[in-house]
């Protein structure tokens, strides 16, 4: 079978990473095509919560206000194991919250987006194989069709079928314990499940029922053992294993969405290889324990956007996308070990509980809570972008400018020069990075030079100085040439 049209970046999977990668490349007119082999979308409203600087990011795209429309804001705080204890004061972002949102609406909103500034989406298309040589990738769909791009991200979930064509290791833990999980009517009164929590949910964090509705309950309940997590969980196993652990099954009934869950940790060897790149779950797994999945994946799809387009458009530096390795692979890798130490901590032998007692004790500390939060938030991320002040590498809040905010700025994906100091200029680098000369910003610098996915990649007031950086991060500053391109 011929090829057929050729493509700038082909993407296996479209969940919230997927789509938001599309999305990302769209802002820079990349020719991108999604491929998500559901035929049509999921029928299950799993609710989801968008953390902190998750929501920060869609903040700097416009998306913000289209997701709080289908979502309920929660208070921000108790991520850590659970443990419930209120957010520490002055966190230095307007979306302090957790916004707890339907997981299809997360992807429905990204796919709009994405599809409005032309991206091509298509279902029922299933990756088999993928073959890369030094100009593209030849990816085979079920069927026979063949695809030509550039590129190729697999974006396609824990069981990746680009990761395992691509051969790149997936080292970790497997899982020992499986969990079930779902929202169903539950026939009990609520006296009798009060109770039951009562007795049960401080000895077993994996026993929970909660109410979402009237009449309708999310439900947690330890599986016996680890199963094959591609067979779903039918009503019947949660009656019989809410039998096992409370000694009822409460009536559960008419449910809306059933799933299980394991505690398998493992982070791939390696984000990138050659033309074949991994986002979100494709790249690492773990337990849902704080709800850092989906967050970290969309976070992901930031990083990688926009320098994926950068090699695509041309401009790249050589080694900016080696960067997204770089970056992500140590970020992934502390999330799975916070869940690990969050999974450790939820256990109920009486080590595990000693441990618990002790580190809420300690969360009495400021200081404690705030760096734990800021782990399961990802505000307190720092990329290692050489020596230079604190702020170099990490997140710039959203703060105020004489035009409103600062995220209002970021909405077309590019880079930005803040210059309070009204002298510096982007230069021959105008068509990748915008400048505001702004005295009044609320920066406690002179100037800061922001990649597009917000992060802090210079500071100072010395134009010679900021030209090596707009020279680091944006490549030459002269017009895009197509012999240049990736």
């Amino acid at each position: 079978m011929q090829l057929t049209t050729e493509y700038d970046v082909v993407i296996a999977g479209c969940g919230p990473t997927g789509a938001m990668l599309a999305a990302e490349l769209r802002l820079h007119d990349v020719r991108v095509l999604v491929l998500e082999k559901d035929t049509e979308p999921v029928s299950y409203a799993r609710i989801v919560g968008l953390h902190i600087r998750s929501l920060e990011l869609m903040a700097m795209r416009g998306l913000l206000e289209r997701l709080r429309e289908h979502g309920r804001p929660r208070p921000a705080g108790a991520y850590f194991a659970a443990i419930d204890k209120p957010a520490p004061a002055g966190l230095d972002s307007p979306h302090a919250y957790l916004l707890g949102i339907p997981q299809p609406v997360v992807v429905s909103v990204l796919e709009d987006h994405a599809i409005a500034r032309g991206a091509q989406i298509r279902r029922g298309g299933t990756v088999t194989g993928a073959e890369q040589d030094a100009d593209g990738v030849t990816v085979t769909l079920a069927g026979g069709e063949r695809l030509r791009s550039r590129y190729l991200v697999g974006c396609d979930g824990a069981r990746s079928t680009v990761r395992k064509l691509l051969g790149v290791g997936f080292p970790g833990e497997p899982a020992r314990n499986d969990t079930l999980m779902g929202e169903m009517a539950v026939g009990a009164a609520p006296e009798e499940i009060a109770a039951a929590m009562a007795r049960l949910g401080s000895s077993d964090r994996r026993f929970a029922l909660r109410p979402v509705g009237v009449g309708v309950y999310s439900v947690i309940v330890p599986a016996a053992g680890a199963v094959d997590r591609a067979e779903p969980p039918t009503i019947e196993d949660f009656r019989e294993r809410l039998r096992a652990v409370a000694g009822t099954d409460f009536g559960v009934h008419s449910p809306r969405w059933l799933s299980r869950f394991g505690d398998a940790t493992r982070l791939v060897e390696s984000y990138r290889a050659g033309r074949v790149l991994l986002a979100g779950d494709a790249a690492h797994i773990h337990p849902p324990i704080g709800g850092q999945g989906l967050n970290l994946g969309v976070q992901d799809a930031f990083n990688l956007g926009w320098k994926l387009a950068a090699q695509v458009r041309g401009w790249a530096p050589d080694t900016l996308l080696d960067t997204y390795h770089a970056e992500r692979h140590p970020v992934a890798a502390e999330v799975l070990d916070n869940t690990r130490a969050q999974t450790a901590l939820l256990a109920p032998d009486p080590g595990s509980r000693a441990m618990r007692r002790l580190l809420t004790e300690l969360m009495d500390f400021e200081q404690v809570n705030r760096r734990l939060l800021e782990k399961i938030t990802a505000i307190g991320i720092r990329y290692d972008f050489g020596a230079g002040p604190d702020l170099l590498g990490r997140r710039l809040p959203d703060i105020a400018v004489k035009h409103g905010n600062l995220y209002s700025l970021l909405n077309g994906g590019r880079g930005l020069l803040l210059d309070r100091t009204e002298r510096l200029a982007a230069g021959g680098w105008y068509d990748r990075v915008d400048h505001l000369a702004d005295a009044t910003a609320a920066l406690d610098a002179p100037a800061v030079l922001l990649r597009p996915d917000g992060h802090v990649a210079w500071i100072g007031d010395d134009q010679r100085d900021l030209d090596a950086h707009l020279s680091r991060w944006f490549g030459r500053p002269d017009s895009i040439a197509a012999e240049h391109r990736g």
